[in-house]
């Protein structure tokens, strides 16, 4: 048994200190990338639909497009994931400190995070993860006793299945089809899409619900177990203490960084050929990026990890947004529906891909500094506080 060695019980302040630290700060450069990319879809019905903006066609318009898919879609999202079943194991910990029954206190607070979620998808953005992550929470539960190796390998198990799913996929649909019809219809969803949401209040809702009520599919049978998947990598990473002392698993991130980033770059590139180009089928490219995108992230972290401690500043400007992560994700969204859909602006796919990147970049410089002025006057993030009210089922405690 190994559970003082996991588990210790009265860790070092200083190490302590340092892991929330450096956990916070990576939940923060998260939540940075999830917002570069996820402001492409907020800003326009077309990237919804998975095409390219027609106005903008310019190189530069294009560039900004392959960077952010090479680079940063489908891996920043896994990166908050695995911090998601990283922390399911410190709140697992602080329960048993306190002496609380963690099951009942956990079944509340994946219930106030679905209900945010479900506001969230419904309000503002049907791309909400924060249901998903509801549900994955319920996996966690059920596989809190695993062992960390089964629950790395049951990752891997995972992740393969469900690239053998599009595989099996790309196979189907290599009959070759016509797809100008298709591509002509979905322009014609778009512009209506586009309609209603540079319209009134229950225009809006009603076309997040229209496309909550298509991607619903997706969510269950292809995002929802690769986020499990990464949940379990953090949840043994967290049983296994590893990021209690980062300086002594230098070795591992860097075998990591050595593998994750020539097969994740060389994955992301092929994935982003399957989304821009037409030369390779989509599927295929999903089925490659769902393989190769876990190992692109865990480079990233790993990279993050090591350089950190070398760039104090960086660390605190990122930890303080990341303390209070659900309430600026959820922030992220309510800013850019007041910019983009008819809630505010309403600019619509009226925004080029290099000005939707500054625009993700000012939102979270904001976001940076209004965290540090929150954090100095309050213990917890607005929405935090309110979804540990519904852990807890009582007030936090007030003040810094």
């Amino acid at each position: 048994m190994r559970a003082q060695q996991t588990h210790p019980a009265r860790p070092d302040t200083r190490l302590t200190a340092a892991r929330i630290a450096s956990v916070d700060a990576l939940r923060g450069f998260s939540l940075l990338g999830i917002l570069v990319v996820n402001i492409a879809f907020l800003a326009s019905g077309y990237r919804m639909a998975g095409m390219a903006e027609p106005a903008f066609d310019s190189s530069l318009d294009w560039g900004v497009r392959w960077v952010v898919t090479l680079f940063l879609e489908n891996k920043f999202y896994l990166l908050f994931s695995f911090l998601f079943g990283y922390s399911f194991t410190l709140q697992v910990d602080s329960a048993r400190r306190q002496g609380r029954p963690f099951v009942p206190m956990f079944l509340r607070r994946l219930a106030g995070l679905f209900l945010l979620g479900l506001a969230h998808a419904v309000l503002l953005f049907p791309g909400d993860i924060l249901t998903t992550y509801a549900a994955v929470g319920l996996a966690l539960l059920i596989f809190r006793a695993i062992r960390p190796r089964t629950a790395v390998l049951l990752a891997v198990a995972l992740t393969l299945l469900l690239a053998l799913g599009f595989v099996l996929l790309a196979v189907l649909a290599s009959a070759g089809l016509d797809m100008s019809g298709r591509l002509a219809d979905e322009s014609a969803q778009v512009a209506a899409s586009n309609s209603a949401l540079g319209g009134g209040f229950w225009q809006i809702v009603s076309e997040h619900l229209r496309k909550l009520s298509l991607i619903i599919v997706a969510r269950v049978f292809f995002q929802g177990p690769a986020v499990l998947a990464a949940c379990l990598v953090g949840l043994a990473v967290g049983k296994l203490g590893v990021l209690r002392d980062v300086a002594a698993y230098t070795g591992t991130l860097r075998r990591l960084q050595w593998i994750g980033f020539p097969v994740g770059l060389a994955g992301a590139f092929f994935y982003t050929l399957s989304a821009w180009t037409g030369s390779v089928h989509k599927f295929w490219g999903e089925a490659v990026d769902l393989v190769t995108a876990p190992l692109l992230a865990a480079a990233y972290a790993a990279t993050f990890l090591r350089v950190l401690p070398y760039a104090p500043r960086v660390a605190r400007a990122l930890a303080a947004p990341g303390r209070m992560a659900l309430s600026n994700y959820l922030a992220q969204s309510l800013i850019c529906a007041l910019i983009f859909t008819g809630y505010g602006l309403a600019l619509l796919d009226r925004v080029s891909p290099p000005l939707e990147v500054l625009i993700a970049l000012g939102i979270f410089a904001a976001q940076v500094l209004y965290s540090r002025r929150w954090l100095k006057r309050h213990r917890y993030g607005p929405v935090e506080w309110l979804l540990r009210f519904l852990t807890y089922w009582r007030r936090p405690a007030a003040g810094k």
